[in-house]
């Protein structure tokens, strides 16, 4: 598996790509990256999830002398991977605390003796001077980082023992680093080459665009009732992930699923080891299941038939956002991010940043960056633009969010906006959002009797709006950065120095026309539409056979079943309806190995249905 490199790595590069993952051809940089890094050069490399990350390491270490060392954070899905990558043929083991002695003690002499093509280790691991021991005395091919945001102290998944992996470039020089990611905004991408020491590396940042995922963010008024709607209209029956801030809410938004008639499972770090990892793993291996889980859920995920990724509540940055959506439709088709946000969500972010125990350098950070979160939801423009546009990328309408497929009407609201600002100077800035709004709308409460609110000049001007429509103006407020929510036990709504002109009339204010929310029209699913279009009826018929025995063959082989074959190879193969072992290794997803283990099986389902 570790032929000499010669001088036309590009060549020896494809025919592995062909014949071990069964792919046709490179896809945007990856062929680059891989001759780079198979030459010896280091890589730091930004890819959106679902664009092939896991090729431009794999593959420089099968052409490259020596065994590939692959660092991961997350040892759930250590044996995921290696389970891939024995099913196309490559030596693959992992290093972790779930093996016996016994086992360790087979994988590093193989390490050492060299019969092994990869082998993955958490950062922790790595970071032990037995296992550091373990490589100085083994011929190492390379080291891949994945998942290399966790070293940004600024990001949203932080892991400080990676910060310690610059020990790589000290302790093995001449052996080449890549650096893997997802998710990095210029900040981040230059945090991640400083701590790992790959200033000198070449960076490779692909379109961090995904235009197979429709983003939808809607109000939120009633969240699991919502959710509900959304899923039972547009993703009957389909894998799904919805994420949740607490513990608790997860559990009970997956217990109101079930009810439902929508079968969920939940996932939080609260959960004992046992039955967190049985539900990953029933998520991994079984079709049509909902996880809801908190962030502690997702980090290389690999399922790639996710048709949804929801969030009931507002993440705290986009690189959170888009990480988390990113997991949906990795395998190409059609898939939506859909959130439902409301004002109660902003309120505790920022108590969750105030109450935090970061120095005050830190939190202007977090603030910043949920600054641009609330842009992204705010937003009059196209989403994906906008969501591009952090990450530094310019781009056109898309035509695919609801912004762009439902345009927001845009409306002058300096009035409005006038007098909520007002309300909040005339109430001394110590009352939160419900009470202004009340005094606005001219309510009759205990509260406004109390402190004779209903005294104000500012009392009932906005009569003519619903409670909803103020909740939709203040949110519009504080993300346009006139308002503030105090960390006070009151949450009290405060004026910043941006709200003066407003105030002043010196400067126009445009908002979002409010607009009722509406139920989502039930389709029959994505699938179906997706499929309906893409095949005929008889292919479908072959399709549907071909997805049958997948599952079959999966729990043969012990292995989800997409890593026996992705819904896109079967597609491919409905479509092909190949006659021969010859016909069916050109379909894309078919290597070598497969070709042995399922060919004659595949051939005889497509021989049976014609």
């Amino acid at each position: 598996m570790n032929p000499d490199i010669g001088a036309d790595i590009g060549a020896r590069a494809l025919h592995i790509l062909q014949t071990v993952f069964g792919y046709p051809a490179f896809r945007g940089q990856q062929g680059d990256i891989v001759e780079h890094v198979a030459a010896g050069g280091d890589a730091l490399v930004l890819m959106p999830t679902g664009g092939g990350k896991s090729l431009c390491y794999q593959i420089p270490a099968l052409l490259r002398d020596g065994v590939g060392v692959v660092v991961s954070p997350l040892i759930a899905l250590m044996q995921d991977q290696v389970d891939a990558l024995a099913e196309v043929g490559v030596r693959a083991a992992f290093l972790n605390s779930t093996q016996t002695f016994e086992e360790t003690l087979r994988i590093e002499r193989l390490v050492r003796t060299g019969e092994i093509d990869l082998v993955y280790v958490a950062p922790e691991r790595l970071m032990t001077p037995r296992c550091l021991e373990l490589f100085e005395s083994s011929h190492i091919s390379l080291f891949a980082i994945d998942e290399a945001h966790c070293v940004s102290q600024w990001g949203h998944d932080f892991r400080p023992e990676y910060i310690r992996l610059s020990i790589l470039h000290e302790r093995f020089p001449n052996v080449p680093r890549i650096a893997l990611t997802a998710t990095a905004d210029q900040q981040t991408r230059a945090e991640i080459a400083h701590r790992l020491q790959l200033e000198e590396a070449r960076q490779f940042v692909s379109s961090f665009d995904r235009p197979n995922i429709r983003y939808s963010i809607v109000e939120k008024t009633n969240g699991r009732k919502q959710l509900i709607d959304f899923i039972s209209a547009e993703h009957a029956q389909d894998s799904g992930i919805v994420y949740c801030l607490s513990r608790k809410k997860v559990e009970e938004t997956a217990d109101f699923l079930n009810e439902n008639g929508i079968r969920a499972l939940a996932y939080h770090a609260g959960m004992e080891h046992a039955t967190r990892a049985a539900n990953q793993a029933r998520f991994l291996r079984e079709d049509n299941i909902v996880m809801v889980a908190t962030i502690a859920f997702g980090m290389g995920i690999d399922k790639p038939d996710v048709r949804f990724v929801c969030h009931l509540d507002l993440p705290k940055s986009i690189e959170g956002y888009y990480q988390e959506t990113g997991r949906a439709g990795r395998d190409g088709a059609p898939a939506s991010a859909w959130m439902a946000y409301g004002l109660q969500d902003v309120v505790l972010q920022r108590r969750m940043i105030d109450e935090s125990e970061a120095d005050d350098g830190f939190k202007r950070v977090l603030s910043m960056k949920l600054d641009a979160m609330l842009g992204l939801c705010e937003t009059l423009s196209c989403r994906r633009m906008r969501l591009l546009d952090y990450f530094g990328e310019r781009s056109g309408p898309c035509g695919n969010c609801d912004t762009c497929l439902i345009p927001p009407v845009q409306v002058d609201g300096t009035v409005p906006m006038q007098k909520l600002l007002s309300a909040v100077y005339r109430v001394d800035q110590r009352f939160a959002a419900g009470h202004v709004i009340d005094v606005l709308r001219g309510a009759q409460t205990e509260r406004i009797s109390q402190w004779h609110h209903d005294k104000l000049t500012v009392y009932g001007v906005g009569a003519d709006r619903s409670e909803q429509e103020w909740r939709a103006i203040l949110r519009q407020g504080i993300a346009l950065g006139f308002l503030t929510v105090d960390h006070d036990a009151f949450s009290s709504l405060k004026l910043t120095d941006l709200a003066r002109p407003v105030l002043k009339g010196e400067q126009k204010v445009q908002l979002r026309q409010y607009q009722k929310p509406v139920k989502p029209k039930r389709q029959s699913s994505s699938r179906a539409s997706y499929e309906e279009v893409e095949l005929s009826r008889s292919e479908q018929q072959i399709f549907d056979r071909l997805r049958s025995w997948r599952m079959g063959a999966a729990r043969e082989h012990g292995v989800p079943a997409y890593v026996v074959f992705q819904d896109a190879t079967l597609r491919e193969i409905a479509k092909v309806k190949p006659a021969s072992l010859e016909q069916l290794r050109g379909v894309s997803g078919v290597g070598e190995k497969k070709l042995v283990s399922y060919g004659d099986e595949i051939v005889a389902i497509i021989s049976e249905m014609m």
